[in-house]
This record gives structure tokens, sequence and C-alpha cells, in this order.
């Protein structure tokens, strides 16, 4: 009974929180963050630490804090400060999450939300170190979340520190060069430019990572001897519908869903996101961009078939 209330204190606790920092944010800003370090004096950074930690947990706004840190401490302290504070914070709200509600989830979830749950349970580390490289889930929102898995704690905080060092070195730069900025500091086109080189190296890391997830190609030969083999295997064609039955036809496992829904009906496909998914088309056009936006969104395994349903037709294999 006792716990039953600790956890209902703590549901209370945080709903509040969350509810306060959704009233009063208007009124977080970087100059009163960086009023309350000025009067800490030499406790300065953990105040600031504090407040990143309690803000990740109430959902205040990251980029503000992360600003506000380059802006105050300078480029490396405010990346070790902004990392820190985060990492401390996102740790906090998995812990959170796990206490208050991981027992139920374990017993109530079924269907697409447990395959879901279990896949990212399987890839562990490296799903949290890919959601956190490429930002596909809120980050505030992703830390309660990975709580209800059964992910280690231990790889989770180490996952999540080195993988949102990138993003940290580069906003707390670009913090630090637009103080400079207001200040009007010598060396200021230098030191915005580097900021956004900084900025344009993380935007790139999404599509350097979902390069890295895909798979080669797959000849149709590759493919029907997989079919053949009885081997687990997603087949999603991604023409349209009227392709899809047309003059081609499709293979006969083949799921549709056209390239340009794609984006919006992932959610059909999250129960497969650890199975091996084959994407088809008339050639290979369509698929290959089809795969590069499942690599994205988190997919792990994700192949596209060389010449597509053109080879399959011509190699005489059987269609629907």
């Amino acid at each position: 009974m006792n716990n039953k209330l600790l956890r209902i204190a703590l549901l209370v606790i945080v709903a509040a929180g969350i509810a306060l920092a959704i009233v009063y944010r208007d009124r977080f800003d970087a100059e009163a963050l960086e009023q309350w370090v000025a009067q800490a004096g030499a406790a300065g950074p953990l105040v600031f630490m504090l407040v990143y930690a309690i803000g990740t947990v109430f959902f205040l706004p990251g980029s503000v804090l992360t600003l506000a840190g380059g802006a105050v401490f300078g480029p490396v302290l405010g990346t070790a400060y902004n990392l820190t504070g985060a990492t401390l914070g996102a740790a906090l709200a998995f812990l959170i999450s796990r206490y208050l509600a991981s027992d139920w989830v374990e017993r109530k979830t079924g269907g697409r939300l447990k395959q879901l749950k279990d896949g990212v349970e399987g890839e562990g580390w490296r799903f949290v170190a890919f959601v956190r490289l490429v930002p596909v889930f809120p980050f505030n929102l992703l830390n309660y979340a990975l709580g209800l898995t059964r992910i280690k704690f231990s790889h989770y905080v180490m996952a999540s520190y080195l993988c949102m060092l990138p993003g940290a070195i580069a906003y707390t730069y670009l913090g630090y060069a637009g103080r400079e900025a207001v200040a009007g500091e010598g060396g200021m086109i230098q030191k915005v430019l580097l900021a956004l080189s900084l900025l344009a190296v993380v935007a790139f890391i999404p599509r350097l990572i979902g390069r890295l997830r895909r798979r080669p190609m797959l000849s149709v030969d590759e493919l029907k001897q997989r079919l053949d083999n009885n081997q687990d295997v997603l087949i999603l064609d991604v023409r349209t519908a009227e392709d899809f039955i047309g003059e081609q036809h499709h293979i006969v496992q083949a799921t549709n869903i056209p390239l340009e829904a794609l984006a919006e009906r992932l959610d059909e496909l999250l129960e497969h996101q650890e199975r091996p998914i084959v994407t088809v088309c008339r050639t290979d056009r369509r698929s290959e961009k089809a795969a590069q936006l499942l690599a994205k969104q988190g997919f792990a395994d994700v192949h596209v078939i060389k010449g597509g349903m053109t080879d399959w037709n011509q190699k005489g294999y059987p269609v629907a």
C-alpha cells in the first residue's frame, strides 16, 4: 500500500511539474537562467545542471537550456554542463517511467505495441544510440518511453551520453557564438560560420546513419530463394495501387503501401521494425527512396530488390 501511495505521489509531482512548465514556459528564457547561475556564484554550474535535469523531466525546451549553457559557460565547459544536465534529466525520466509504469505495461502490452517493444529491447543500446543521433522522436518524451522497456539502465545512460555529444557541441557553440555576436566581440564572422558548420554536420548525421543501416540490394533470385526457404521477410511494394494490380501484377506475399503515403502510414509497419523488409517497385527507383525513408526511421534490416517487378517478371516467377 505504501509503495502504491508513493507511486501516486510521484505521478502527481511529475504531472504537476509538467503542467507548471507548460503554463510558465514563456517566463523561462536564457536571460532568467543566466541570472540564476550568476546568483549561485561558485555553485553556478551545479545549479545549471540541476535546472537542466529537472527541466528535462518536466518537458522544458532543451534548446533554450543548451543555447544558454553555451552563452554562459562558453563552448567547452558549456558542452560538458549541457551534456551532463541532459543525461541526468534523461536518466531521471527513464527511472521515473520504469518505476511508475513498467510493470503495468508488461502486463497490458500486446499486439503491435508488444512487438515494437520487443524489437527495441532486442536492439538494446544500438536503438538508444540511433534515436539520440537521429531525432526520430521528441527528446523529453523518448526518455519516458524508453523507461517502459527492459533496456539496461547502464546501456541507456552510456549510449545517451555519447550519442548526444555531437548535438550538444553544435548547439552549445551556437549559443556561445550568438552571445559573442551580441557582445560585438572580435572574430564574430568566423565563430558564426563555425557554428553553422557544426549544425550542418549534425543535420547530416541522420542521412549518414540511414545509409549505414541500409543493407545491400537483393536480386530477384535471392528474394525468390528466401521465399522458397520460408525465411521471415516482409515484401513492401511501394507502387501505386493501380500499378500494384496492373499489368506487372505483384509478388504474392507483398504488402502495398505507395511511396507517397509511406511516411504517413509508418505506424502500420512498426511491428516489423526489426524484421527483414524488402522494398519493390517497377524497377528500383521508388523502392530505393522507400528504403532510405525506412532506414532513417529506425527500421533495422531494409533491402531494395534490384530490378523490381520488371526483373521478377522476366524470370517468370509467380505473381498475383
